[in-house]
């Protein structure tokens, strides 16, 4: 019995659909402590390789004609907050994983307030809310109330790792880096 070509070409379609490579589920939000309470600064730089100094909203400025700087997403790249009056120092969170056109899970160390508050925070949604889809307005999740948070804080964009690395290796290395940075910080 002879086929028809359409209905060849059909099943072939559906199979290829079926063996097409999937993202693996994101894991589970998680908080830690690291064995001393950590700001974001030397959390991010101890995961990221990126070794700049200051507060977080100053790293922006600082990255410029030292590393990429730009609005994509990738894993080990630094998400700079700008300060704000909530935010008065800014913030840095590094990106694990991108989960969707608009969407990433970032680590990030001293986002929660109270009991949580100098905790590592990984697999943590951030949501680019803007208006142009450039990552300079974004929601990020809040542990506390384990929703998305309402807040839309401003970005600068992402600064781009010296050396790419893939979503496993930076989810891996959450816990040495938050050990390295609590030492580092434990040393002052």
């Amino acid at each position: 019995m002879r086929q028809s070509p359409l209905l060849v070409a059909c099943v072939l379609l559906a199979l290829a659909g079926c063996a097409a490579p999937r993202l693996p589920e994101p894991a589970e939000p998680a908080t830690f402590r690291a064995s001393a309470p950590l700001s974001c600064v030397p959390f991010a730089r101890a995961l990221s390789g990126i070794a700049l100094q200051g507060d977080a909203h100053g790293w922006w400025r600082a990255a410029a004609g030292r590393y990429s700087r730009g609005a994509e997403p990738q894993p080990g790249a630094v998400l700079v907050l700008k300060s704000t009056r909530r935010l008065p120092d800014g913030h840095l969170a590094v990106v694990v994983r991108q989960t969707g056109a608009r969407e990433i899970l970032v680590a990030h160390a001293n986002w929660a307030s109270g009991a949580a508050r100098g905790a590592v925070h990984q697999n943590q949604r951030v949501v680019d809310v803007s208006r142009r889809n450039d990552w300079s307005a974004v929601r990020v999740w809040h542990p506390a109330t384990d929703t998305l948070g309402v807040t839309v804080f401003p970005a600068w964009g992402f600064i781009h790792p010296p050396a790419p690395r893939t979503a496993e290796q930076v989810a891996a290395a959450v816990p040495h880096a938050a050990q390295e940075a609590a030492l580092l910080v434990a040393s002052r």
